[in-house]
């Protein structure tokens, strides 16, 4: 009782002294002392829920509209970019499985696949099958990777309503990539602006390397907004920020965010953080507070680069989804939902753990109650 009575005095200080600072203006020290104060709100669990309590969460979170949205696209890369990096071919009914699954979790955006060479990307040869086969859900897009007009050509043809285009913000990474020189990438994507705005098909770009290379180390965040730009001025809908190989940190991240939103609207771009070096929630929190709305996750923390060694996967959708649930974002997934995709593709991979802190807790959380009881 004592113990409670002190954390709950505690609680109560946080709250006056946030309440103070927001009103005061000072929005860092308020949001630190608000989450204080829903810590000790919820140390003393919440049921069978894997989530934190909504009700604690509003409670104690000081004016949460004013220092992040109210709400978040999630665009889900778990089947294209989660398994292209996958040494054992998977089996078609499998990626399509994942598909559906991630669909019936309340995932707005999925991107299904990749229409590139099975040279190149051998993982990808399914791409038309997947992309057919997979369960259509209303109000539920399912983007689809094209290199080059060829590959763009190939996923119109199967139906495609939505495409995406990646170009560089390294040179070095452009040749080893899509063997050609940033500039020569952008000269490629121009006819599929072209042929997609005639087909009416929705076109999403991504620049990569954004925060670093895996062959030229640091990158200039000016060439990170050049290559936004013209992406942007060559009409794709959004830009999704890439760091491809995890190695971007907060402040790294700010600094790029300062450059780029000079020349592209914050509302139009999107961020992709890999989580090499732990980084990729926190790289999304100063995201958040940029004004981006949309991020891009691989469910289990799926993923990596064939082209950029040492890369580990995506910040997992089930992270992602568990702290913006924390924050009060909405996101409109489906938590379970989602934990079950995980399983699924975790299972079918042989990873009996997946690259997700949350979910890995919880299935212990899960254990240890069976154990008890």
């Amino acid at each position: 009782m004592i113990r409670l009575g002190t954390r709950n005095l505690k609680r109560q200080a946080y709250v006056a002294a946030a309440s103070f600072l927001a009103g005061s203006g000072r929005v860092e020290g308020s949001l630190r002392l608000g989450c204080r104060a829903r810590h000790l709100a919820t140390q003393a669990g919440n049921g069978d829920s894997p989530l934190p309590s909504r009700e604690k969460t509003a409670q104690f979170m000081v004016n949460p509209t004013s220092i992040f949205p109210n709400a978040v696209k999630i665009v889900e890369v778990g089947p294209r970019d989660g398994l292209q990096n996958e040494k054992r071919i998977i089996d078609t009914s499998v990626k399509v499985e994942l598909c559906n699954k991630l669909s019936r979790s309340g995932l707005s955006a999925i991107e299904a696949t990749a229409f590139v060479s099975p040279k190149w990307v051998p993982q990808m040869s399914d791409h038309k099958d997947v992309l057919q086969q997979i369960k259509k859900f209303p109000g539920v897009d399912y983007p689809v990777l094209c290199p080059n007009l060829k590959g763009f050509e190939a996923a119109r043809d199967a139906g495609a309503t939505e495409v995406a285009i990646f170009a560089a913000a390294s040179e070095t990474f452009s040749q080893t990539n899509i063997n050609c020189t940033v500039e020569e990438s952008l000269e490629r994507f121009a006819p599929i602006l072209e042929s997609a705005k005639e087909s009416n098909i929705s076109v999403r770009g991504y620049v990569s390397c954004v925060l670093g290379c895996p062959y030229e180390g640091e990158i200039d965040a000016v060439a990170v907004a050049d290559v936004s730009k013209a992406l942007y001025d060559l009409g794709c809908y959004e830009i999704s920020l890439g760091d491809t190989i995890g190695i971007g940190d907060p402040g790294s991240t700010i600094r790029m965010l300062n450059e780029v939103t000079r020349v592209v609207p914050v509302e139009k771009l999107a961020g992709h953080f890999h989580d090499t070096y732990g980084q990729a929630l926190a790289n999304i929190v100063v995201s958040l507070q940029h004004g981006i709305t949309v991020f891009d996750s691989a469910v289990a923390g799926l993923g990596g680069c064939p082209y950029a060694k040492g890369a580990t996967g995506n910040v997992s959708t089930e992270d992602l989804v568990y702290m913006l649930y924390g924050l009060n974002i909405e996101t409109g997934v489906d938590f379970e939902a989602l934990l079950e995709a995980g399983r699924f593709i975790s299972n079918e991979l042989g990873k009996p753990n997946p690259n997700s802190k949350v979910a890995v807790a919880v299935e212990n959380k899960r254990k240890a109650k069976m154990t008890v009881q």
